[in-house]
C-alpha cells in the first residue's frame, strides 16, 4: 500500500498553524482538531515546521507559563521528516521509529498534500495482516 492509498481512505486534510501564532493558540487548535500535532506553514502555504503536544510539554517544563504567550516558531521542529504519496506505508514505520517521529507530512511537488501518523501506519498494517489472514483461511478451506 502506498501513502496515496492511505490518504484516499483517511482523507488529505491537514490542520495547520502559522509560525507566529501563540502557543496558547496552538493548544486551542490541537484541542479543536483533536490531534497531537500541527503542521506549521508560512503565509504562502509552504511547510516550515511541525509542532506537537510533546514539544509544548517539554518547553513548558523548561520555560514555564511564559511560554504560552510566545510564538509557535520558537518551539517547532524545523527539520521535518516528510514522505511522498508514492512511498510505501510499510517503509514509513521504519523511518518513524528511527527518527522518533509520530507524524509525517506528505509532500508532493513541494506542496503539503496530507499528514500520516504512526496510528495510521499501524492501522494500515493491521488491516493488511487481517486481509492476508482471510485470504489464507479461504485458500486452506478450498484446499
Amino acid at each position: 500500500m502506498r501513502v496515496a492509498d492511505l490518504l484516499r481512505t483517511k482523507g488529505s486534510e491537514v490542520a495547520t498553524v502559522p509560525p507566529k501564532v501563540s502557543v496558547t493558540g496552538l493548544l486551542e487548535d490541537l484541542a479543536r482538531y483533536n490531534v497531537g500535532a500541527l503542521v506549521v506553514v508560512d503565509s504562502s502555504g509552504a511547510l516550515v515546521g511541525i509542532v506537537s503536544e510533546r514539544d509544548v510539554v517539554r518547553q513548558l517544563n523548561e520555560r514555564g507559563a511564559e511560554l504560552l504567550t510566545r510564538p509557535v516558531e520558537e518551539i517547532m521542529t524545523t527539520d521535518v521528516v516528510t514522505c511522498g504519496p508514492t512511498d510505501a506505508v510499510d517503509s514509513l514505520a521504519e523511518v518513524m521509529t528511527q527518527r522518533r517521529v509520530r507524524h509525517m507530512p506528505v509532500v508532493d511537488g513541494g506542496r503539503l498534500v496530507g499528514l500520516v501518523s504512526i496510528g495510521d501506519v499501524v492501522k494500515s498494517r493491521i488491516e493488511q495482516l487481517e486481509s492476508d489472514r482471510e485470504q489464507l483461511e479461504s485458500y486452506i478451506a478450498q484446499g
